[in-house]
């Protein structure tokens, strides 16, 4: 009992100091999970209502951004379409408008049949990008990306706690899954508090050790032995060794040379060089690479000799590297589809429910609110309805939980090698430490 209380201590303690942000951070990466449908539904002119013919080249694609913005020297990053009704977005990465942000990049969206520039926006300065970026940095810059990293170290022993207080041991299991609305509204509140705290459970603690991770890239660079592997990390900056001439290699010849290793690969991003000893960087998607906008596999093509300079193929990445590949898409549920980004969104629904309904029998306790009857009479035709959707939803989470399944007997191997792995790199952390400590200080 002592041991109980103390844990309801530090539930209660991270719901009254963080619960509002827990919430808030559940609600925004929720919505964030569609943040392109939400875009090309806040802005009707970025969505292709019927596609005709062929792309146009990248090169003229080029030419149209330059001439929208002539002022603008440097590196600009080509990002392909998802569907056959999207715009391509060209990213152009610092900005002198918004230098001193975090991340503000301008994003300029090309018409890929005409070459048309539709919008020319930046980051942040949109719903969809305002909303991710209350949810990455609570718009505080480095100081927000910091605590919401602390937040998401938080939401894990607030989960953690949560599911201990709940177990009620074997006897009591079945009552502990009761909802009881017959017995006032506190009490409806507070099972309807564990019973989706229980079932979100899972979801928010991977959702909150791969948001974490994401926060401090060093921590699975440690564990895992890879390095260079962080979402948005583009590789190692290889430099031009050829000497500049009057025929530099186009876009289109570029990503063509790049094919050669990777024919069957789908084009997802071309980086253009800046100045003379820049090169291409392309980004190809392989058949079965988890990651579905920001692949891993890279190809560098020398703009005035033609030559592939080097090439950056998953196929090749030890346990290590591979097990950090699948921090990004696991965190924003594009590892397991479709269904696997919807599931996400209810998870971080929940966490707004959890955090009303708990607060709301703490204020119960405290006596600022009264209890009082629910009646579900009126409620009935909503809830046999429903009841139709959960048997809907539960056969495809089902279907889900199969796919997961097959996805891990698929990668059990790489995930007993990746432990393994992470073990000996938190031995040797340990072992360091301990030689540090044991050496006398110096005295500056």
């Amino acid at each position: 009992m002592p041991a109980r209380a103390a844990w309801l201590r530090i539930h209660l303690y991270l719901a009254l100091s963080a619960g509002f942000l827990f919430a808030l951070m559940g609600l925004t990466g929720s919505i964030s999970v569609y943040r392109v449908e939400l875009d090309e539904l806040f802005n009707p002119q970025l969505v292709i209502e019927e596609p005709q013919g062929n792309y146009q080249s990248l090169d003229r694609i080029m030419v149209s951004v330059h001439k929208a913005h002539p002022d603008r020297y440097g590196s600009w990053t080509l990002e392909m379409p998802g569907s056959s009704h999207g715009m391509i977005t060209v990213w152009y990465d610092k900005p002198r408008e918004t230098v001193f942000e975090l991340y503000a990049p301008l994003m300029v969206s090309v018409n890929p049949y005409t070459a048309e520039v539709v919008a020319s926006r930046f980051w942040g300065q949109t719903a969809a990008t305002w909303l991710l970026d209350l949810h990455t940095q609570l718009r505080l810059a480095r100081f927000g990306w910091n605590a919401v990293g602390i937040l998401g170290l938080l939401l894990m022993i607030s989960v953690a706690t949560g599911l201990y207080l709940w177990w009620p041991g074997i006897t009591g299991l079945r009552s502990a899954l009761k909802i009881r609305h017959r017995a006032g509204m506190i009490q409806f509140a507070f099972d309807l508090h564990r019973l989706i705290g229980l079932l979100s459970a899972p979801a928010l603690l991977l959702l909150a050790f791969t948001g974490f991770l994401l926060i401090y890239p060093s921590v699975p660079e440690s564990l895992t032995g890879s390095s260079g592997m962080e979402h948005g990390e583009t590789g190692r900056t290889i430099p031009s060794t050829a000497i500049p001439n009057n025929h530099p290699v186009g876009l289109e010849s570029a990503e063509f040379i790049a094919r050669g290793p990777f024919p069957r690969a789908q084009l997802r991003r071309v980086t253009t060089p800046a100045g003379n000893a820049g090169i291409y960087r392309i980004n190809l998607r392989q058949d079965g690479e988890i990651n579905q906008r920001h692949p891993f596999t890279t190809v560098w093509v020398d703009r005035w000799s033609g030559h592939i300079k080097e090439v950056r193929n998953p196929a090749g990445f030890t346990t290590g590297e591979t097990i950090a590949t699948w921090i990004w898409p696991l965190h924003t549920g594009e590892a397991l589809g479709a269904k696997g980004r919807f599931l996400w969104f209810v998870a971080g629904q929940s966490v707004f429910v959890l955090y009303v309904s708990g607060l709301l029998r703490w204020l119960y306790r405290r006596g600022m609110v009264k209890d009082r009857d629910v009646n579900l009479a009126a409620l009935k035709p909503h809830f046999y309805r429903l009841i139709k959707m959960t048997r809907s939803m539960s056969l495809k989470l089902f279907h889900l939980i199969y796919l997961l399944i097959q996805r891990i007997i698929q990668y059990a191997p790489i995930i007993r090698k990746g432990w393994a792995a992470s073990f000996l790199g938190l031995k040797r952390m340990l072992l360091i430490a301990k030689t540090h400590r044991q050496r006398p200080g110096k005295i500056n």
